[in-house]
């Protein structure tokens, strides 16, 4: 089983928002940064607008599971930070997996806003 590398500091997280790039859909945004290791981490955001901390809990397990699921598509030595949008309550698990592989397409072809 497949584990992920968690961010866990304030600052990393910020790091990425600020210095790092994105791309994004109707439900989910993704923010990257080269990290300089050897590995991928991933961070999870769910705002408070995406409903309660059930629904938001909810949306973060599947968002979690299907990174893990879908590990080896992610390229090394990144910062990974998935922000949940608005629409994404209601969201499905096959929704959530699309959505990323979709999503990391884009990062993969060099997109992303600065």
């Amino acid at each position: 089983m497949n584990s992920l590398n968690i961010i866990k500091k304030n600052g990393e997280y910020r790091k990425v928002y600020s210095l790092g790039k994105s791309v994004a859909d109707r439900r989910l945004v993704i923010y990257f940064f080269k990290n300089n290791l050897d590995t991928s981490r991933f961070g999870f955001t769910v705002s408070k607008k995406v409903g309660k901390a059930v629904t938001r809990n909810r949306v973060r397990r599947l968002l979690k599971e299907a990174c893990r699921q879908n590990i080896l598509k992610f390229p090394d030595g990144y910062d990974f930070v998935i922000l949940a949008r608005r629409g994404a309550a209601v969201i499905k698990f096959r929704q959530a997996e699309d959505s990323i592989i979709k999503l990391l397409k884009k990062v993969a072809n060099g997109g992303g806003t600065p």
